[in-house]
């Protein structure tokens, strides 16, 4: 019956249409676990400034460029240790040198950067070098950023931060230091951006012959990325992908644990009986009523988030609902059945009928409600993100959501922050649903007819 069904499957386009994405998020879900393991997608997701200090800040997907007139600047990273970067090197007197690293970059876009950026690592033993950023435009103008004494072998210069900087550039208050670096005349009503060719100065001033000075320039862009940044400068797309998996494989063991131990105790209670199926029938009444969601919720907040724990009580609160009760007609009926009796007549164990004659004979009416129910569990687990109870270390689609919701992300207009995982959610959703209610249709042929 089974194969039977599944080449049926081929007269249902919204099946087939179902499948193939479900295919995809299951590629997807195997690409990811294997090009960015667990332990990387979470030092990615909770690793600090050391690990999103080179992206830029509530940044939108690369992708939105292909539908704008004006195209927005992508983020722009160099090391001094890149090929192209210049490096000079000379000793002006004794016992100090001076080395110069030079950057050069084409700025082809038509709006600003978010910011620009410098960090600096020296080594050295007494005397800290001393570093002068020098900006100069495509129109030959000079620009001093900045001169600094590298304390404690390591600095951090932000032009966004530089209160010095603004002063010199005489902009007004409204008016962000970026944009007199990067605007043809700052005191333009409407500044647009000078486009061209920039070259950035590292000027070191080194005291010692052993001293040294790593340095590393990033031009924040207003795009990065296929999915863009977070408030945090977190990249998207390790949520967005790590969604996927964390999503299919709640789903699925949510779905199979409570859809197989379901029909199993149905089955023990209706060939047994007796006491065996009142008392079975009683717990299942009593949890239909019991409130889900807030229990949840106490578990959460009381106890553990944990992705494990909330999966154990998910599936320990739907053991007993609704689904009892259906499996319970249908095995009343199949207990009836002629090939029963014969099977009881000639000595079979109870365990021998209720695995190998009872189960396998409703397997096929339960497999369309095992996939139905794999969404509702994706969407239940992302409801406790969204809530602020999802796990506290994987990056899952809801807890994208929540961070999207609780920084106001459709206020400030970063739509794509919260439709992103939303729209994945979506997706799934349909994608089940198509295959599952097509399924309905092949094992319950009276369906057909609607």
């Amino acid at each position: 019956m089974l194969r039977g069904a599944w080449r049926e499957i081929r007269y249902y386009p919204s099946a087939i249409l179902g499948l193939v994405i479900i295919v995809l998020f299951v590629a997807v879900s195997i690409y990811t676990v294997i090009t960015i393991p667990y332990s990387e997608a979470v030092r990615l997701w909770r690793g600090g400034e050391d690990v999103w200090g080179d992206n830029p800040r509530l940044a939108a997907p690369a992708w939105i460029n292909f539908f704008r007139e004006k195209k927005l600047p992508l983020t722009i990273k160099m090391t001094s240790a890149d090929e192209g970067v210049e490096h000079h090197q000379e000793q002006a007197a004794e016992n100090v040198w001076i080395h110069d690293v030079i950057y050069t970059f084409d700025f082809p876009y038509d709006g600003f950067p978010q910011d620009l950026g410098v960090t600096l690592d020296a080594e050295f033993e007494d005397k800290a070098p001393y570093v002068s950023l020098v900006l100069e435009r495509p129109d030959g103008k000079e620009i001093r950023l900045e001169d600094l004494s590298v304390q404690g072998g390591h600095q951090v210069f932000l032009v966004s931060q530089s209160e010095r900087l603004h002063t010199r550039l005489g902009l007004p208050e409204e008016v962000e230091a970026v944009v007199g670096l990067f605007a043809e005349d700052p005191q333009a009503e409407n500044p647009v951006p000078l486009k061209g060719t920039y070259v950035l100065r590292v000027e070191t001033t080194l005291f010692e012959p052993e001293s040294t000075v790593t340095s590393k320039m990033v031009v924040y862009g207003r795009v990065h990325g296929w999915a863009g940044t977070d408030h945090l400068r977190r990249d998207l797309s390790i949520a967005l992908l790590w969604g996927a998996p964390v999503a299919l494989s709640f789903g699925l063991l949510a779905a199979v644990g409570t859809t197989v131990t379901t029909m199993i105790i149905a089955a023990v209670g209706v060939w047994y009986g007796g006491w065996v199926d009142s008392i079975i029938q009683r717990i299942t009444e009593v949890n239909m009523v019991l409130p889900v969601l807030p229990i949840l919720i106490m578990i959460g907040v009381f106890w553990n988030r944990s992705l494990a724990l909330m999966l154990v009580a998910i599936v320990a609160l739907s053991i007993f609902g609704a689904g009892i009760k259906t499996n319970r007609a249908i095995f009343l009926q199949v207990k009836s059945l002629p090939y029963i009796e014969a099977a009881r007549s000639y000595g079979a164990s109870d365990l021998r009928i209720i695995f190998l004659y009872m189960i396998p004979r409703i397997i096929p009416t339960i497999i369309p409600s095992l996939v139905l129910g794999i969404p509702s569990f994706v969407f239940l687990e992302a409801s406790l993100a969204v809530l602020g109870l999802g796990d506290p270390v994987l990056p899952t689609w809801g807890k994208v959501i929540n961070d999207a919701r609780v920084n106001g992300a459709l206020l400030q207009g970063h739509f794509y922050w919260i439709l992103q995982p939303s729209f994945a959610l979506m997706v799934t959703g349909i994608a089940f649903a198509m295959l599952g209610f097509s399924l309905d249709r092949i094992f319950n042929p009276r369906l057909r007819e609607l």
